[in-house]
């Protein structure tokens, strides 16, 4: 099993909303749309929280904020 280094206290709350749409399945456009940003502010705080997260994609994203309790899905 990998370790993460989780810093749970850093990750913002757009980081958090975009993380949950990312969960929900949604594409970095769609998240753009939904939450009034550009696509690449979706790219780049998806980025920022993978580097938080200790990990280098979106479903290892979605699995740490699921495991530490980040992120529920309703």
């Amino acid at each position: 099993m990998a370790v993460h280094a989780v810093q749970s206290a850093e990750l913002t709350p757009r980081e958090l909303d975009i993380l949950l749409l990312t969960a929900d399945g949604r594409s970095a456009p769609d998240i753009a749309l939904q939450l009034e940003l550009s696509a690449s502010a979706v790219k780049t705080g998806l980025l920022s929280s993978f580097e938080k997260l200790g990990v280098r994609d979106r479903a290892g994203a979605v699995a740490v904020a699921l495991e530490y309790g980040l992120l529920e899905l309703g």
